[in-house]
Order: C-alpha cells, then structure tokens, then sequence
C-alpha cells in the first residue's frame, strides 16, 4: 500500500523489479570465489592452457547493475593467453580463426585438425576441469553454445563462463558456438552504462531497471535485453540530467520508444552490426504497447498531484497488479 505516486514506485522497485541486495551479496561472492578457481586452473592440472592474469571480465547486467528479478545468470569471461596465437577473420569479417604454434603446448591439444583452436573443445575443457572441483561434484555442469554452464543446487541462478583470447587491437575474441570464433569487448558496455549513470547523477541504473520491467511484464513482443537496455542508453545520452527517478522520464521514453522501435540500432560495441531484427509485425506491437503506456503515463502524471489513488491505478495498468495499491 502506497499513500502517493513516489512511495509506490519506491516500494514497487524494492519490492518487484530490484534484486534482493542480500541475494546480490552472495552472488557476488560465489562469483569472486568462482574466478579464483579458474585461475587457479593452471597450477592444478598441468594440461590446463595458460591464463592472461588480469584480462578476465565479470561482465553482463549483473555486472551493470541493469539486472532485475530473477537472479537467473551470472556472466564471466576467463582468458587465456594466446602463447603466440594468431587471429584471422573469415567470410565477412565476422568470423575469426585461431592459428597455434607448436610451441603453445597444451592450446594445441584443443585444436581441429588444421592447427586452428577449436572454441567448443575449449569449453568443453573449462567444463571438465569444473567438475574436478569438490565443491562442485553434484552441480549440473554442460556446455551451452559459447559457454560452460555451471548451476549448483544451492544457488537460485547458473554460471556462464565463457572463454576468450584477448587481441593486439584490444578486442576479445569468444566462441561463436560453432568451433570457431567472434570478437567483442564487454568492458565498451559496462563504461557505456557507468558513464550514462555518471551523466543523470546516479539515476539512471533505476530508470533501466524499471523499464526492462516493464519490457517483460508488458503484454508485447519482448525485446532482447540487450537491444532494449541499447536503445535506452542510447535515449538516455540524448537527454538532460535527472536528478531522481522521474516518472516523466518514463513517459518521455515510450513518447521515444513509439518511433525508435522501427530505426536501426546497431551494436555500439561495433562488432555484431544490426541489433534490432524484430520483424515488422512486433514492431508494430511494440510501438502500439509503448503508445498505451504513454497515454496511461501522461494521465497518471496529470493526476498525481490532486487524485493520487487514481494516479496510482493508472501506474497499475502499465506495470500490473504487483504495483502496489493506493492506502
């Protein structure tokens, strides 16, 4: 129960969209105590490949501080170090293969028949090497396309751990899910998110939390949430500084979201191209969805001040009957 539009959000965010900070606590910490294992790796199974100390990323929304409820996934990349390892792109430059040298050992023992690392043995390395570990013996441990998947029975969410090269023009090159290998940066994402946050005082991690509930709740087409978190900050960076949640921010991004469904929205990291391949169809759906919350939201906005119980049951409609009711 709320007695005004800015206490109901408040509770709605704490209570529904936000993770549980002490949840939060613990992934961290099973996270960290994780990457230790892996670099542990090398010194305890001399078949292991090199690591690059110092170049693996926690990265992802969990790392971003966008992740909202459920504390599903926790994203990490592990680097190894190339040991002489040279890259070429195939096809349209989206596709890279490894070459390895004699002289990097146990990288060659993960190669196809062409000397060229092979990306699913190396997972497949990472997986086997995980379940050595005691503390892990009845976790469910698999590969899952670029990933090793890591899910304990003591744990609400599963471990993606995906293994990376680091590049002399500093990119990271991770399994394609194919046996070969894509580039990408992770570490463009996470400044990207801190310096929009930077830019609207803090402000902005909440709004996107926010909004990618409503993204899911909304009875639309969902968007990826990497396009959709894509379009907001860029959104956001166009804007000027908020100093607070601001519903008026949520109704000037579904005024945005109306028109920005149908642009181009190409990856700022600049290595997977044309991000929004919605059909035209969900387009469409989502544009019409973005246009009711923008009604709605104007009307709740107008009705703040002077019919909060009403205002409150507008905010209802957009986000459902977890929002908390007016009293």
């Amino acid at each position: 129960m709320a007695e005004g539009v800015t206490s109901a959000f408040s509770i709605f965010n704490a209570d529904e969209v936000n993770l549980i900070s002490e949840r939060t606590k613990v992934g961290r910490s099973s996270r960290d105590w994780l990457m230790r294992q892996l670099e542990g790796f090398p010194s305890k199974e001399e078949s292991f490949p090199r690591l690059y100390d110092g170049m693996h990323i926690r990265y992802g929304s969990f790392a971003r501080n966008t992740k909202i409820r459920p504390l599903d996934d926790i994203d990490l990349i592990i680097t190894f170090a190339a040991d002489g390892t040279s890259y070429s792109s195939i096809g349209y430059g989206n596709t890279y293969v490894l070459s390895v040298p004699q002289s990097a050992t146990n990288l060659r023992k993960l190669c196809n028949e062409y000397d060229q690392l092979n990306s699913i043995k190396v997972v497949n390395k990472i997986v086997k090497a995980l379940s050595n570990i005691e503390h892990y013996k009845s976790a469910d441990i698999h590969r899952k396309q670029e990933a090793a998947t890591l899910q304990l029975s003591s744990y609400e969410w599963n471990f993606d751990i995906v293994p990376a090269l680091y590049t002399d023009t500093g990119h990271y090159l991770i399994p394609d899910g194919n046996g070969n290998w894509k580039a990408t940066d992770p570490r463009i994402d996470q400044k990207r998110t801190r310096d929009t946050n930077s830019l609207h005082n803090g402000n902005a991690l909440q709004l996107i939390r926010t909004l990618k509930f409503w993204n899911e709740y909304a009875q639309m087409p969902t968007m990826g949430s990497y396009l959709f978190e894509t379009i907001l900050i860029n959104y956001l960076n166009t804007r000027q500084p908020i100093t607070s949640f601001s519903t008026y921010e949520l109704w000037c991004f579904w005024s945005h979201l109306k028109t920005a469904v149908y642009n181009s929205c190409t990856d700022p990291k600049g290595f997977q191209g044309e991000l929004n391949t919605l059909s035209y169809d969900d387009k469409n759906k989502i544009s019409a969805k973005a246009g009711e919350a923008y009604e709605k939201s104007y009307n709740a906005i107008m009705l703040a001040k002077d019919e909060p119980e009403k205002a409150i049951n507008k905010w209802r409609e957009i986000f459902g009957g977890n929002f908390p009711k007016f009293g």
